[in-house]
């Protein structure tokens, strides 16, 4: 698939990209209010409006390497009665939230699944078929639709799950060094915040190497994730509800392909 096609996928994910950044945000927010931090609610951050939460950087890293961030909710430590705790519990809250946007997603994926006609099953079947031989086919006006709405729930399990493994890396500035940082002795915890810039830097580095090289393990256990997902709700390979959606899918980035 070339550069186009992907940032023309990306864009037409856009509305469920948003929504998966916009819910770890405020997700952040809303437990760190909860815990005794108002400053994210005082600045109207504990919202679904993504454009409270936008970063063009951000925004631009998950168009080009399928990684990306919003404009990280502000908290005050200070407030928190236990700080290592409550930040532990801060940071849990945005992959939480993103796991729990997954389920919501798969579930309705797996509705419309069950209820889809059976003449687009056999569309779907039909353009596996001609996919595979390389022969032209011309799907109707329902299945199109269809297809983009099932392509749209896909890529919401797909992207709150990337989201919800990525920030849980142990790693500053992911939301998985908090997390990690609860379970430090003292003496450890302070020594470690010392250097997290050079971590958090060493581990750019080795993040991008391992993409140059096309070793990409958070990626396989991403799909692995993704995989158990669909097995579990009766879409998994090899199912013939797994291969419609499938086909389905596929047809969408076919059609973004101009194939």
């Amino acid at each position: 698939m070339d550069f186009l096609s992907r940032i023309l996928l990306m864009l037409l994910s856009l509305p469920v990209m948003l929504i998966a950044l916009a819910a770890h945000e405020s997700a952040h927010g809303y437990m760190a209010y909860k815990l005794g931090d108002p400053t994210a609610r005082n600045l109207g951050r504990i919202t679904l409006n993504p454009i409270k939460h936008f970063d063009l950087f951000g925004f631009l890293s998950m168009l080009v390497f399928h990684i990306g961030w919003a404009k990280p909710v502000p908290i005050n430590a200070r407030n928190f009665k236990k700080p290592r705790r409550d930040m532990a519990l801060t940071g849990a809250a945005g992959p939480l939230s993103n796991l729990a946007l997954a389920l919501v997603h798969l579930v309705v994926l797996r509705i419309v699944m069950f209820i889809i006609p059976h003449f687009f099953t056999q569309e779907a079947i039909a353009f596996g078929l001609a996919y595979n031989n390389a022969q032209p086919f011309e799907g109707s006006l329902g299945f199109t639709i269809v297809s983009l709405i099932l392509y749209l729930l896909f890529m919401g399990v797909a992207l709150n799950v990337m989201l919800a493994i990525f920030n849980l890396i142990p790693v500053p500035p992911f939301d998985g060094s908090r997390i990690f940082y609860a379970f430090l002795p003292p003496k450890l915890y302070f020594g470690v915040m010392k250097y997290e810039r050079y971590i958090m830097m060493g581990f750019i580095a080795l993040f991008l190497v391992l993409t140059y090289t096309k070793l990409n393990p958070l990626g396989l256990v991403e799909n692995l994730a993704l995989d158990g997902l669909l097995f579990i709700t009766g879409m998994g390979e090899g199912t013939v509800t797994g291969i419609v959606l499938n086909n389905m899918v596929g047809y969408v980035q076919v059609l973004l392909t101009f194939g």
